[in-house]
């Protein structure tokens, strides 16, 4: 066990001394500034930093305490104490040198920022309310105050500038009050917390603080700036910050998500919506030091605005977060442990001060949250464990004390105290954090609340981002239409309305007075907003026109990344047991899930109906449980009926039963579904036949009763066509209502489907 731990780290010492030889044979040739040593650098700050953030991962601490060690053992703390001639020539302090690697560092100091932001739950912050602005005031003011006078009574050798002690004074109480979201949000989600009551606070709590904590931060450099307090020059960063944040969540949050849509959509180079957000980043970086305040506010602000984009979020997330964390986290923290020179804690006048340092800090921050918690309704047990998460300072207090050390508030040995509270405070979190949140207990409503929302994270229609509807200029188009708007404005997603067939200026001549798709989309949403859904809201509509062969432009909208395609064409089936060649053709260049619609009966004349009468067969297996979501859905959108009725197929045999014990497997499949239901609001009524076929059940089902839509999740059938099986084609051709087919992804073999 001990050995498997040290493994991570175990080529540190021989890649240390490679390193130090290479670089004392360069620093021989050389003078000036080498590319060979920033590289060998930044070799040694990965390699160690990674080694030990696996270490301190493996011990239940999180990985940026690790990077800050390979800083500090690394520099003069202890290989400079070591070995000084070898530190001195792998870390020359040379002007020229050093400005390499800091330029790599401040660029990944606003890559940590972004991602920060993208980490920013806003939604979060709003559902919690008053309770966390309330929390998160207290946890601030009461630190911010013991930092200020902390800073007032320093002495004045640990100032680089002791006139300008206002400055480094609110310097201090902001290095006090801010707490690390980042850390905050690991520790918590580590311990399956992150939708808890309290984690929700806690994490909240944590947004707010490192949000004011930005605009402060952000303040002061300009306070700094202008050496003096310049009322006027101060007064123009608020304003300045003020203005930036207002049109930032406003015109900025649609303008990034089209900018974002417009890159993954017209773009074919390689990694094009990275792209746009590095330079989107960049930009607004810019606009803040234009300011006056620093660039680091820029860049959490484009976090949090990539972050609240409707799509891509988890392929952006994945793909910066692998290259944030191995490369420019342990780079800059790295840097940041190497300009921490503990060995000045000898001094034991400057220990004691540390002490004290530490103490203030965890004593001021735990304090102010816990009295905030108490006052914001808090229970004593839930107010301990809001002030053992807020206390973790971690990679945000570093952040915040090289911005300091770069702009001359504080001195090298003031940076090396802040530094060692923030890895203390960072490490003492975790364990107490964990001890505080073991103690407490469920309530029923938040029982309930976590099991809908496990259910949705594994669901289908709750994890949909964006839709693509194929429809030419026939009814069954405009029903289709109606139906993605349903299921599009119950989460408000974007969607991207296909026309196949003839030109869209052509399409909308032979409608004649009839709506446009994109209007009965719209439509639909908005009476989905109309019924009081809370989500819901109107949709993002753009529209597009295929010029070219009905697979290529198929093909060349799937590659950007749409969750469901939504066929709508007048004709759905062609011979006995084959779909209309128009539909083979779309499902061939479309990898992914399809809903085909078949408008009939009333909807043929009333395509855009007020109300939906539902029939959803389930069997229990995964693709009768996405069209059981899907029906849901579309049932929890407007007015109307669903019903339910088991089923099952040759394939469905042996499926999962349902969650209740002692019910037969079909009983317990129609409650598994009775209770999805009732986790949206949704009545329905169950049927279990007696002896019948499954398409004859299903059919028998639409002949005696009102239903008017029947939502079947159906499996692709491996073979020379499409195929969704016997049981689907028959109700396809057969049902005297309308039918919606929802296929998953992937193809059977054809040998899974009997009926």
């Amino acid at each position: 066990m001990q050995w498997s731990l040290l493994r991570p780290v175990g080529l540190v010492p021989a890649a240390l001394a490679l390193t130090t030889v290479a670089a004392s044979a360069e620093g021989g040739r050389s003078t000036g500034p080498s590319e060979f040593l920033l590289v060998a650098q930044i070799v040694l700050l990965i390699a160690v930093g990674r080694g030990l953030g696996e270490l301190m991962q493996r011990i239940g601490q999180p990985s940026v305490i690790g990077e800050l060690l390979a800083g500090i053992l690394l520099g003069p703390s202890l290989f400079g104490w070591i070995w000084p001639e070898a530190q001195q020539a792998i870390f020359p302090k040379t002007p020229e040198q050093k400005a390499m690697i800091d330029g790599v560092a401040q660029f990944g100091i606003l890559l940590l920022l972004l991602l920060t932001g993208m980490e920013t739950d806003l939604k979060l912050v709003r559902k919690i309310g008053r309770a966390a602005i309330a929390i998160s005031i207290a946890g601030i003011v009461v630190p911010f105050a013991c930092g200020f006078v902390l800073g007032e009574f320093l002495p004045d050798a640990l100032l680089p500038n002791p006139q300008q002690r206002l400055v480094a004074s609110l310097f201090m109480g902001t290095a006090l009050s801010i707490s690390s979201v980042k850390i905050v949000a690991v520790v918590v989600r580590e311990m399956n917390f992150m939708r808890r009551n309290v984690g929700q606070i806690i994490v909240a709590t944590a947004v707010i603080d490192d949000t004011i904590g930005w605009i402060i931060i952000a303040v002061i450099f300009s306070l700094a700036s202008q050496g003096t307090l310049d009322v006027v020059s101060v007064a123009k960063a608020v304003l300045g910050t003020l203005a930036f944040l207002v049109v930032s969540f406003t015109i900025g949050r649609r303008l990034v998500f089209h900018l974002i849509r417009w890159a993954n959509d017209t773009l074919v180079s390689t990694a094009p919506v990275i792209t746009v957000i590095l330079l989107l980043m960049g930009t607004m970086a810019l606009i803040t030091h234009l300011i006056g305040v620093h660039t680091v506010l820029g860049a959490f602000v484009a976090g949090i605005l990539v972050g609240e984009s409707p799509i891509l979020t988890r392929q952006i997330d994945e793909r910066l977060r692998g290259l944030i964390s191995s490369f420019f986290m342990p780079v800059f923290f790295g840097l940041a442990g190497l300009s921490a020179d503990l060995s000045v804690l000898r001094d034991p006048d400057l220990l004691m001060l540390t002490g004290l340092l530490v103490l203030i800090a965890s004593v001021g921050k735990f304090g102010g949250a816990f009295v905030g918690g108490t006052v914001g309704g808090l229970n004593y047990r839930e107010s301990l464990a809001l002030a053992s998460g807020m206390n973790a300072r971690g990679s945000t207090e570093v952040i915040i004390a090289t911005i300091g050390l770069s702009i001359g508030v504080l001195s090298q040995n003031l940076f090396t105290m802040i530094v060692t509270m923030a890895i203390v405070t960072t490490m003492a979190m975790p364990p107490m954090l964990r001890a505080a949140l073991a103690e407490l207990p469920m309530s029923r409503d938040e029982k309930e609340r976590l099991e809908r929302e496990e259910f949705e994270r594994r669901g289908f229609v709750a994890n949909l981002e964006r839709s693509l509807l194929a429809v030419d200029d026939s009814v069954n188009a405009t029903f289709a239409a109606h139906v993605a708007g349903l299921i599009a404005g119950m989460r408000g997603l974007p969607i991207t309305v296909l026309h196949i067939g003839r030109r869209a200026n052509e399409q909308e001549k032979g409608r004649g007075q009839e709506e446009s798709h994109e209007t009965v989309v719209k439509k639909a949403a908005e009476a989905v907003s109309d019924h009081g859904k809370a989500d819901a809201g109107s949709v993002d509509v753009i529209t597009r026109t295929g010029r070219a062969e009905l697979g290529e432009t198929i093909a060349d909208e799937a590659r950007k990344g749409f969750d469901l395609l939504v066929v709508g064409v007048d004709k759905v089936t062609a011979t006995r047991d084959r779909f209309d060649r128009r539909i083979e053709d779309i499902a061939a260049e479309f990898e992914g899930p399809l809903a085909i619609v078949a408008a009939k009966g009333k909807h043929l004349k009333q395509p855009m109906p007020d109300t939906l009468n539902i029939l959803v067969p389930v069997s229990g297996s995964g693709v009768s449980k996405r069209g059981a979501e899907v029906a849901v859905a579309l049932a929890q959108a407007g007015s109307g009926s669903l019903r339910v009725i088991y089923v099952a197929t040759t394939r469905d045999k042996g499926a999962q039963r349902g969650t209740s014990r002692g019910l037969s497997q079909e009983a317990g499949i129609l409650k598994d579904t009775s209770d999805l239901a009732a986790r949206y609001e949704v009545e329905i009524t169950t049927t279990l036949p007696v002896n019948r076929a499954p398409e004859a059940a299903i059919l028998r089902e639409i002949d005696t009763t009102d239903v008017d839509l029947v939502v079947m999740g159906v499996d692709r059938i491996q073979a020379d066509h499409l195929s969704f099986g016997g049981v689907a084609n028959a109700v396809l051709r057969q049902s005297k209502a309308s039918v919606l087919l929802v296929s998953s992804g992937e193809a059977r073999p054809a040998s899974a489907e009997k009926a």
